[in-house]
């Protein structure tokens, strides 16, 4: 497990002079917010080649019963991946893994405030919550998602 090879590398790793030192606590939280345009859609489909119509052709959305196009999922994977990597608990920290559900459509244009938790901490680990809110809609699905990392300042 990360939990134990972290521990044989970073002895120092989750001692709680370490955790203070990071400020690492449950029930620190962070958020962040970003706007995915159409333009940001169409680069991200022929950066990888998912040219799925739902997120590119609004007529096909709205066949499919969507008001408009949406985003790709892979999109908030990578928002909630920017806010564990740069905010919560420590920019130093490494993510070892993620969990997100898709309860609802994200679209396009829509501003996306995403915010994470701490929840638990142990050793050297720190348990995070994350939530999304659709501005726009005021709507908020809290379960969206968790993440796991490592806590480590890194020196040089």
């Amino acid at each position: 497990s990360w939990g134990g090879l972290s521990h044989h590398l970073f002895p120092s790793m989750g001692t709680k002079q370490h955790l203070r030192y990071l400020n690492v606590k449950v029930g620190y939280c962070a958020e962040l917010t970003k706007v995915f345009t159409q333009k940001d859609v169409a680069m991200f489909s022929k950066l990888t080649g998912n040219i799925n119509p739902s997120h590119l052709n609004e007529d096909f959305a709205k066949q499919i019963m969507l008001e408009r196009t949406i985003f790709h999922g892979v999109l908030i994977k990578g928002l909630i991946s920017a806010l564990l990597g740069t905010k919560i608990p420590h920019p130093d920290c490494v993510l070892i893994s993620q969990e997100i559900n898709f309860p609802a459509p994200l679209y396009v244009g829509e501003m996306v405030l995403m915010t994470a938790e701490e929840k638990k901490v142990k050793m050297c680990v720190a348990c995070i919550k994350v939530s999304c809110c659709i501005i726009e809609r005021r709507q908020t699905y809290g379960g969206y998602g968790w993440g796991e990392k490592i806590i480590h300042k890194y020196t040089n």
